[in-house]
This record gives structure tokens, sequence and C-alpha cells, in this order.
């Protein structure tokens, strides 16, 4: 496969080292700071110079900001691995506008100060919208990776596949097929299946049964190395941890069955009590997360109960803390007046052990994101009813978990975990630093931690139409 790639945005950071050098000059100009976060873009609103000064401190200013651009993560190392598995890399840009005095030798030094490996440069004008489709066309290229949509638009529109990289400032559109990484570009081209392991409750309620299912009907997508069997107890209802735990594992197999998905060498049941009580046992869910994430370059913990396993995890290996990243439901909206939630409240300990620790973790909170995957049993029955035993018996569930009583509506949560890792653009995300958390366990806000990612909304009916699609088959 030849793959064309362009730089800026894709390759380097460039609205970041811009909106930077803007700030900066806005200080010595009139010090009004951004008085638009909204703007189209750096350029155009954001700030309120005028024209004349907006296009001098640009033209004065846009080389020496490309020279210190520095390469996005991961960019070097996956170019490199696609190249290595026999793909054909050409770096094809747009910096040959005009704006730059020695466009090639500036961009060559650039990519050889990154490492960034090609077979061929080709530097183009960026205000013609054809321009990149020229050269794809010409050289036969398969598949172009940018973050303009004029130019994705062009490329689309003379059949060659595009890959837009996405920035704050194409994301009024659902017209292309959207990357967020180059380890999602390298997974999207070399068709490697995501590790993923998913740590469960399973027999809590209903929704980790149609999480599991899901993920496991997904399968061409992941590769499921292991279903880890996370801690639950209800004391109001006479159920103890080590009573969950064995509940939950025979729903995992009993799930399984039905879907024809080996369970050998992969469900571990997990921790038997709570960190917060004390509990710092090794147990088998731990050691084989411990195991999954050294073997692996990345692997994907899906956490859809209490975060007790993952966080026990971190505490016996921090090495794993570089090799995995955590996407988990649990707590409430930051602004949301509580975390008394089933799945943060169980173990706040794990919480802030898993916050303290830097690991890259994205979270999907209850109240007011994820609880708009609200549906009722006549919408769940117009879609997946005698569809499959498995379906009938989901259904049931939800009709009647066992807990609850009679339900005619509810929210499915754990599937939104799922969803997120299948197709990122159903959801809206923002990345904030490390929350505190407090003493009764409410979110405090720093600006001086590291960062973490929240899910802010997500597209319900998108997410629902995917998983009938999939259950219903």
């Amino acid at each position: 496969m030849i793959i064309g790639i362009d730089i800026d945005n894709v390759i380097s950071n460039f609205n970041e080292e811009l909106l930077k050098a803007y700030i900066e000059h806005d200080k010595e100009l009139r010090n009004t700071g951004i008085i638009n976060k909204n703007a189209p873009y750096i350029r155009n609103g954001m700030f309120d110079w005028t024209d004349e000064e907006e296009k001098t401190f640009y033209k004065e200013n846009i080389e020496r900001i490309a020279i210190n651009l520095k390469a996005i993560e991961g960019a070097s190392k996956y170019i490199k691995k696609l190249q290595e598995d026999g793909h054909i890399i050409y770096i094809i840009s747009g910096r040959d506008n005009g704006e730059y005095s020695d466009p090639y030798k500036m961009t060559i030094d650039w990519l050889k100060k990154y490492d960034i490996v090609y077979d061929k440069l080709f530097l183009v004008d960026d205000y013609n919208s054809h321009s990149k489709t020229e050269i794809c066309l010409e050289h036969n290229v398969d598949v172009m990776i940018d973050d303009s949509k004029r130019m994705c638009k062009d490329i689309k529109d003379n059949g060659i596949r595009a890959l837009l990289m996405d920035t704050p400032y194409n994301r009024d559109t659902n017209e292309f097929e959207r990357v967020n990484s180059w380890e999602e570009i390298y997974n999207k081209l070399s068709n490697k299946k995501i590790n993923v392991i998913l740590d469960t409750d399973t027999y809590n309620e209903c929704d980790d049964q149609f999480a599991l299912s899901y993920l496991i009907r997904s399968k061409e997508l992941f590769n499921i190395e292991a279903i880890t069997v996370a801690p639950y107890s209800h004391n109001t209802r006479n159920v103890s941890v080590p009573e969950g735990q064995e509940l939950s594992y025979k729903e995992i197999l009993k799930i399984c069955k039905w879907l024809d998905f080996d369970t050998s060498n992969k469900v571990f049941k997990g921790s038997m009590d709570y960190i917060q009580n004390g509990y710092n046992e090794n147990n088998d869910a731990v050691n084989k997360i411990i195991e999954i994430a050294l073997k692996n370059d990345k692997t994907y913990i899906l956490g859809i109960g209490a975060i007790t396993n993952i966080a026990l995890a971190i505490k016996k290996e921090p090495k794993i803390i570089d090799r995995m990243e955590i996407i988990w439901l649990g707590g409430n909206e930051i602004d949301y007046k509580d975390n008394l939630e089933y799945n943060f409240r169980q173990d706040i300990e794990a919480v802030k052990t898993v916050f303290d620790s830097k690991v890259k973790i994205t979270i999907l909170p209850c109240k007011n994101v994820v609880a708009d995957l609200r549906i009722d049993i006549n919408e769940l029955k117009s879609n997946l009813d005698n569809k499959s035993e498995l379906c009938n018996y989901l259904i049931n569930r939800f009709y009647n978990d066992g807990y609850h009583g009679i339900q005619e509506s509810r929210v499915i949560w754990d599937i939104s975990v799922i969803a997120y890792m299948i197709n990122k653009n159903w959801f809206e995300t923002k990345e904030i630093s490390c929350l505190n958390i407090k003493e009764d366990g409410s979110y405090e806000l720093t600006d001086n931690r590291h960062t973490i990612t929240f899910v802010t909304k997500l597209d319900r009916d998108k997410i629902y139409e995917d998983l009938f699609k999939k259950l219903g088959e």
C-alpha cells in the first residue's frame, strides 16, 4: 500500500505551537487574551486583532514556528512500523505555498530531527485544494492522511481513501473516516486488532451482559485477551464480594457459550474485597492484567465495574502504567454534586490509586453523560426480540435484573465503554488536569497535575444502532 501523509497537525503539533505563539504575541499587543474559544480557527476570530495585525504576525513568524514544531506522539514509531510492514510512505505537505524561504530544506531537516522515515517527499501549494489529490493520482497513493476537510473532500471525491486526523477545527463533520492517534492509524492500516481486557461485575445488573455481548460481537476489531471479574457486593441484598465473584464468573461463561466464544484461559476471578477495606492480595485477575500488559506494546483495560482489580495491578507492578490505557465507566460529570455512583463509591481508594498513578485514562461519567443511553423495553424488543436465545435473555434481564424489580425503562450504562472503543466519533471529550478526590468522594479541580480525559457527550442513537445491528446478527 502507498500511504500519503500530511505534516502539519498530522505528524507535527502545528495548532498547539501556533496557539502558543499567538497567546504570547497577544500579551505584547493588547493583552486581552482569547475572546472566542469557539472560533473556527486560531487565525479567524479567536483574538481581537485586526486582519492586518493577524496577517502581519503570521507572515513574519510562521517559519520560526514551523521550524520549532514537535512531532505528535507515536508518529515516528508507527510510520516506521508501517514502512517495516512493507508499505510505501509518501510525505505530501502543503508547505510550497510562498510562506517559507526554503520549504524543502526546512522540511527535510525537521523530518530528520524527529526520525520520520519516508520514501518520497512532495511539497505542494496548500491553497490549491486539488494539489495533494494530483500527487495521489499521479503516484497511485492508496490512502491519504490529512487534517484538512477541504483536502480530504477533494481526495475522497477522486476515489482515494482519506483519513481525517482529528483537530478541534474539523469536528463539525462526520463525512470522513476520522482518526485520533498514530496508534489508531496503524491499527486501521495494518488491520491489527486492538488488545483489550474487559473488567466486569457481570451479574450485578443487566448492563454488563449487554456490554460483554457487544464486545464479543465486535471481535473483528478486538483481540480479547481476558475477561476479568470485578468485585461487587450488596449488603441489603445479602450478596458478599465472594458470592458476587462466583455469580459473575458463571454469567460470563453462560454469555460466552451463547456467542461461541472460547473461554479457555480467558476468564479470571478477581478481588474478594476492596482496597478501601484494606484488601491487597494477589488474585488471578490482577495477575493476568499484569501478565498481558507486560506482554503487549499496548493494552486497553475496559472497566465497567469497581476499579479494584486494575488499581491492584498498578500497585503490584507499576511497569504496566506505560503499557496500558484505561477506559472506565465511573463517577459522575465533573460539575455534578457528588460521585455517589456505584462503580466509584464501592472503592474510592482504588479510584485514587489509579488517578495518582498517572496512567492514561478516559472516564465516562454516569450522571448527565452516559445517562443519555436510557432506553425502554418496547424499543429493545422491537430491535432484538426473538433474534436469538441470547437476545431474549438480555431482554428479560433488562425487564427484571433480579435486584430492582420490574423496570420498563433503564440506562444500559456499560455499553458506553465498548462503543467508545468501537468509534470515538460518537463521543465528545475534553482533557483536563487530573482531579483530586476529596474526603466525601467529590471532585476538586486542579491545574497542575497530569492530563486525564473525560467524555462530555455521546451520540445515543448511533450507539444503539450499532448495538442492535451486532446483537441481532
